[in-house]
This record gives structure tokens, C-alpha cells and sequence, in this order.
């Protein structure tokens, strides 16, 4: 019998799934010594010959009689109808009766992988030979195992097409199987991917399962790959380095050059206006003792003497390259290192400088030796209000930086992203916003543990192009750790498509790789996944003023017509419409009546209070809708009505001071919606510093609550 190299045969695939309790049928090689069958039973032949993936399309499968020497000559006629696969044998199986329903699919596909980036994965859907076009139909469920219990999935069968067709739950059907059955299946399911962890299995796929008369689901084929073992990580740096980055003691600067607008040189500039101790910052300046001020050192040799919380290096790719391989050879000098140049690794590395930096530190890393922990290349900087740190390598005329610290963190691959984002949202509270490049040593998965080990950060703002290799399911990992103690992950993929993962690729030297797989393990890890930019920053505005929360029940309160409908329209899906109760109703009838608004407004929602509303009717109806059953309430203001005052700050400011705080008090969240042009920049900046989430439209401000409501429990 010939054994076959990289190919997990039927024959083999039952053993894994029997050995892991699963339903297989009765089995047993033509060549063996005994076959568990009686003359004359119904069973199937099947030609089982290396790389053979599918049988029935190289006519290797036979159904017919038990009878011993007929099946040895079939056998040997499909031998020779697929000469190109070296066999292996003539597999004997039962044939399994099973149930069917017209019109309708029974038979499931299902398939665990082993993915290097997410883990262990189950794929299931509906199977047979019309697989392909089901699938448009009623795509595949999605299960990350390390995520996920088999009760979760069975959450998921049930509202599938295929649990509700194998449950009973299709009109005019009658149940196939039961719920325990199907849970006891997928608890096999968890079981056989650790036994295929252990044989090296990387992959196997059924099709078809099926029910049998007892409502077993019972595999009727299996094959896969067999791959080495997935070599072990190597360990990242311990949390030291999560200080030392944002809130380092010392801090030295390479690159600094003597011309202003360079890039060292912009770093500088900004680090001085921090809050770092006297005497904490250093320079590395061959030949130089002293540079504007600041003492210099020769070279990185000299920290191993003189160490430093961080050191950033503003230097070219290769004399980045040399300085960390030095720190490694000296083993010491800097906590972390943060990488300010590209060319490591990404699509100007035409020298491999970024393996030979990857393949230092492992190297240490592996001999237990000491390492320093990298962010970047390719980075931008980071800012952390607590010290005011600022590491940007932009001017602070271009972006000046208000030291607010919250408890919002802000990560991502892009520099770009993360300082535009501080620059239209100069409201929000922050622990830290860091930019960290091309993920070379620490990679996401590192910022959310040292920011879940922080207990400042309550939200988590992500932006990446492409995760790390292995960092996946790391990163869902941390991401949930940080779910489960009642903060929240809200993250932005980018390079989705071809042309973004092209994008992604040439800049970041990032690999998108497949948005569906990372989308299913993220979301089952508790992430808030954007699916667009819009959402992202919406969403982010919401927690960057209420990180605790669901909005379920929503208000909507405006003074144009137009508003009022269009949120009607999107009050629906994950969240509702506010309803108000007959008292309620009365009340605020008469809160309308007070205001001289009879005969104008109606007394209910979504609330129009027309242009004719000044300040304290908003006020008023706000107080009002805050004590309903509301969770969020929303302000639609068009400021152009003349009964609101929008351009003295007199009389805006006291009006967005108390909109606020019957924010504070009701411990609900409110936002505001300005529809208006430039003129009313100043407005929305009133009621920004306020503390309240401020959008140009209502679709903007529902579309973060939207996602926000969607969120899964983990």
C-alpha cells in the first residue's frame, strides 16, 4: 500500500473523526485481513490513490453488494482509470442510509482548517454536489475554534438555512435531527481539531455529511493535507516596553540634524515642549558633546553604559538596520526602540535589510537573550497626554496637540490615519495615540494587551492595513480579553479589495490577506469591525465621549422636517425608535405648550420641533426625552433658523454647558447633529468642548450608533 506524502486519505480521515467520537460509517480496506460486512450488504467502493481529491469525477466509486472477489477486480479496474495517482486501495464502506427532503438541501459541507493566522477554523454550510450554488445562497458559517464554544455554533446552525432545514424550523417541515444530537456533533467537531493538530493535519474537508435514520450527522467522505507542525512563535517582549513608550523617564533622539523642517529635527522640536523630566533627554551626535543644548552621545555603544527608557531612531534604513543589530550584540541600552525610517521591509526594501532586522531579534529572542522591543518601521510617532509626549515628525504649526487625557487609545498601521484623525477630532480624551508602522517585532496584538493591562484605556481605536503573520487570532485574543473586562475594540480594515491590497502592500509591506476570514474572527472576538470609514469615526466620536453603554432604545429630536424622517427611516435593525408612554406624551404636550410651540409641533417621535425652537425648548424636550425609556438621544440642530443664536458665544456656550451636563446627570448619552456649513464651525466647537459627540449630519451620527448596537457578546 502506498503512502501517500502531504494527502490525508478517507480512509485515514475516519479514524481522526472516530477517534474523536464522531458518527463515521463502517469501514476497512479491501487489503486488510477481516471487513466488518456480511455477503450480500449494501456498501460503496471507493478507489482511494494519492492526491485523488475527488472520486466520483474519475469514476473511483462503485456501489453494490458485499462479495469479496468482485470488489477486488472493481478495485483494480479504477486503479487503472487514474494511473497518474499512485494507489493506495480499495476502501469498503457502509452505505449509509440517510434522510432527504424534497426540494430541499440536507447534505452539509464541512471543513476544519488550520489557518497560520487565525487558528483552527470550522467551515460549514450546505454540501453535495450543488455546493458551490448554495453557497450564494446561503453562505457558509464561520467558526474561529479558539473563539468559540460548539454552543455558540449551534446559535448559528440554528439560523442558518441548514439547521433551520435539519431542525424542523422550514415551513412544512418535519424535524430531521434534534438540538442535542447537532451539539453533540460539534463538541466532536472541537475535539477532532486537537487530534489533528497532532498529526500534522492541516486541513480536511467533508462532503457530504449527512443525517442518518437516527439524525447522526455522519461523514460520507473526508480528505485534507497533511503539513509540518506550525512552527512555534517567537515570544514577544514582556510589557515593559508599554512604559517606557508612553511614558518614558529618558529619552534619546538619533538623526537630528542642524537644518530646521528635517525630520529628526521636527521630533525634537515637539519632544521639548513635553513634560519629561529635567535632564531626561539625550541625542546621538557622533563627534559632538553637546547639540542645542542637549548632551549627545557617539553611538548607541554608549547606552549599554547609559541606558534609556526609549530611543528613537531618525536615521536611514540601513544605519536603523546597524543600530539595533549593535543594541543586540551589546545586550542593552534601550527598552524600546521606535523606528522612524521605511525601507525595512516594505516596497523600497530592495536589500532585505527588513528580514535581516526580523531574523536579529529572533535570534536573540530564541537564546533568551536580551532583545529590545521594536514599534515600526516605517512609524510616524505617537503622542501620550500624560506627559505631553509628542513624537510626530510633523510641525506643530500643522498640527498643534492639546495634552486632554482620556481614555481612548488610538493604534495604526498608517501615520497618516492616526494624525488626521487627531487633527479632526481635537475633542477626544486620550491615553495614547501611536503610530506603529509595519508591525516588524511589537504588532498589534502587544498594543492591545498593553493597553488591556492599562486600566486608563476603556476604548481601543484600530486602523490596519494588513496583520502580522500569526497575529490574527492574537490580536481577537487580546481584543477579547479587553471585551471581557467592559472595554471595547473598534477597528478599521483597509485593503479589502485587490487594488487596497496593492496599496497596502507597496506602503506598509502589509499583507491584507482574505477580509471574510478576518471579519468572522474579529467580530466572534467581541471587535467593533467598521465596515466603512464613516462608521469608524462616527463610532469613535460616540466612545470617545461614552466608552460604557449599548444604545438600544434611540430619541431623535430636531428641528427640520427632513431630519425626522430620514432617522425614522434608519431607527431599525440593531436598535429602535424610542416610543413614549401616554404620560410622557402629555408631558411633553405640554412642555410644547410652554414654549409657544402649539399647533407647530406634534407631540411625538422622532420629535420636530421646527425652525420656530429656541435654546431652552431644545433644553426642555431634551430634559423630557432623557427620563423616557431613551438610551441615546440625538439633537438634529439646522442652525440657520434665526431662533437660535449660532454666532455668540455668550449665548451658545451657556446652551451647550447645559445640554451636556442633562448628559451627565441622566448618565445617557446625547449627540448633536449641526447640518450647516463653515459659518457654524465655531458652534460645533462650542458644544465639542463641551463634551458632547458632534456630526455634520444624522445619517453620520445613527451610522456609529448603529454599529455600536451591533455589537456581539463575546
Amino acid at each position: 500500500m502506498h503512502t501517500p506524502t502531504g494527502f490525508l486519505h478517507e480512509g485515514r480521515a475516519y479514524g481522526l473523526l472516530a477517534a474523536a467520537g464522531l458518527r463515521v460509517p463502517r469501514h476497512g480496506f479491501l487489503e486488510s485481513t477481516s471487513l466488518p460486512f456480511a455477503p450480500g450488504e449494501p456498501i460503496v467502493l471507493k478507489g482511494i490513490a494519492d492526491q485523488l481529491w475527488h472520486k466520483s469525477d474519475r469514476d473511483a466509486v462503485y456501489f453494490g453488494t458485499f462479495d469479496l472477489e468482485a470488489l477486488k477486480a472493481e478495485a483494480t479496474a479504477m486503479q487503472l482509470r487514474v494511473p497518474e495517482h499512485p494507489w493506495i486501495g480499495g476502501l469498503v464502506c457502509e452505505r449509509v442510509a440517510f434522510k432527504r427532503l424534497s426540494g430541499l438541501p440536507t447534505e452539509a459541507l464541512v471543513s476544519l482548517k488550520r489557518d497560520p493566522d487565525a487558528g483552527w477554523l470550522v467551515v460549514c454550510g450546505i454540501g453535495g454536489l450543488q455546493a458551490d450554488a448554495w453557497a450564494a445562497l446561503a453562505p457558509p458559517m464561520l467558526w474561529p475554534i479558539a473563539l468559540m464554544t460548539p454552543e455558540q455554533a449551534l446559535d448559528d446552525l440554528r439560523a442558518h438555512w441548514l439547521g433551520r432545514t435539519w431542525l424542523g424550523y422550514q415551513r412544512g417541515t418535519e424535524a430531521l435531527t434534534d438540538e442535542a444530537k447537532l451539539l453533540a456533533f460539534l463538541k466532536g467537531l472541537w475535539r477532532a481539531a486537537e487530534g489533528l493538530e497532532r498529526e500534522g493535519v492541516s486541513l480536511l474537508e467533508l462532503n457530504p455529511v449527512v443525517l442518518d435514520n437516527n439524525g447522526l450527522p455522519t461523514a460520507l467522505d473526508g480528505v485534507g493535507t497533511l503539513d509540518s507542525p506550525i512552527a512555534a512563535t517567537v515570544a514577544t517582549p514582556d510589557l515593559t516596553w508599554y512604559r517606557a513608550l508612553l511614558n518614558p523617564r529618558s529619552l534619546v533622539i538619533a538623526g537630528v540634524s542642524s537644518r530646521d523642517g528635517t525630520v529628526g529635527r521636527i521630533i525634537l522640536e515637539n519632544i521639548r515642549k513635553s513634560d519629561l523630566p529635567v535632564g531626561a533627554l539625550r541625542l546621538i551626535k557622533p563627534g559632538t558633546p553637546a547639540f542645542l543644548g542637549l548632551p549627545c552621545l557617539a553611538s548607541v555603544v554608549e547606552l549599554a553604559e547609559a541606558p534609556t527608557d526609549q530611543l528613537i531612531l531618525s536615521l536611514p534604513a540601513y544605519q536603523t538596520l546597524e543600530a539595533v543589530e549593535q543594541l543586540c550584540r551589546q545586550g542593552g541600552g534601550a527598552t524600546v526602540v521606535y523606528l522612524v525610517a521605511g525601507g525595512l521591509g516594505d516596497g523600497a526594501d530592495s536589500e532585505g535589510l527588513g528580514q535581516r532586522l526580523v531574523a536579529c531579534l529572533e535570534e536573540h529572542r530564541r537564546a533568551g537573550k536580551w532583545t529590545p522591543a521594536i514599534v515600526g518601521p516605517n512609524g510616524l510617532g505617537l503622542f501620550s497626554p500624560d506627559q505631553a509626549l509628542n513624537t510626530f515628525f510633523i510641525p506643530e504649526v500643522k498640527l498643534p496637540l492639546a495634552a486632554k487625557p482620556g481614555h481612548l487609545a488610538l493604534v495604526s498601521q498608517s501615520g497618516a490615519f492616526l494624525i488626521t484623525r487627531l487633527s479632526r477630532r481635537t475633542e477626544l480624551g486620550l491615553r495614547a495615540a501611536v503610530a506603529i508602522g509595519n508591525q516588524m517585532d511589537l504588532r498589534c496584538s502587544d498594543f492591545l494587551k498593553g493597553f488591556g493591562g492599562d486600566p486608563a484605556v476603556q476604548v481601543v481605536g484600530v486602523y490596519l492595513e494588513g496583520f502580522a503573520p500569526g497575529d490574527l487570532q492574537a490580536t481577537a485574543q487580546a481584543a477579547r480579553v479587553l471585551r471581557n473586562s467592559g472595554r471595547r475594540v473598534l477597528l478599521y480594515k483597509g485593503g479589502r479589495s485587490q487594488e487596497g491590497m496593492a496599496a497596502a502592500s507597496s506602503h506598509t509591506g502589509a499583507l491584507a490577506g482574505d477580509h471574510a476570514l478576518q471579519a468572522s474572527v474579529l467580530r466572534r472576538a467581541g471587535v467593533l469591525l467598521a465596515e466603512r470609514m464613516e462608521a469608524f469615526d462616527s463610532a469613535l466620536a460616540w466612545l470617545g465621549a461614552y466608552p460604557k453603554g449599548r444604545p438600544a432604545s434611540v430619541a431623535i429630536m430636531t428641528n427640520a422636517g427632513f431630519e425626522s424622517v430620514v432617522s425614522a427611516d434608519l431607527l431599525s435593525g440593531p436598535f429602535h425608535g424610542s416610543k413614549l408612554t401616554e404620560a410622557e406624551t402629555a408631558a411633553l404636550t405640554a412642555t410644547i405648550e410652554t414654549h409657544g410651540l402649539s399647533g407647530l409641533v406634534s407631540s411625538r417621535l422622532p420629535l420636530d420641533l421646527t425652525p420656530m425652537a429656541d435654546e431652552a425648548a431644545y433644553l426642555a424636550s431634551a430634559r423630557l426625552l432623557l427620563n423616557t425609556d431613551a438610551d441615546v438621544v440625538v439633537v438634529g440642530l439646522v442652525p440657520l433658523t434665526k431662533r437660535l443664536d449660532t454666532s455668540d458665544p455668550a449665548v451658545y456656550g451657556p446652551f451647550t454647558i447645559a445640554l451636556a451636563a442633562l448628559a451627565r446627570t441622566s448618565g445617557k448619552w446625547v449627540g448633536v447633529a449641526v447640518e450647516g456649513g463653515a459659518l457654524y464651525d465655531g458652534y460645533r466647537q462650542a458644544l465639542r468642548e463641551a463634551g458632547l459627540p458632534v456630526f455634520l449630519t444624522m445619517e453620520e451620527a445613527l451610522e456609529g450608533l448603529r454599529l455600536i448596537a451591533s455589537e456581539s457578546e463575546v
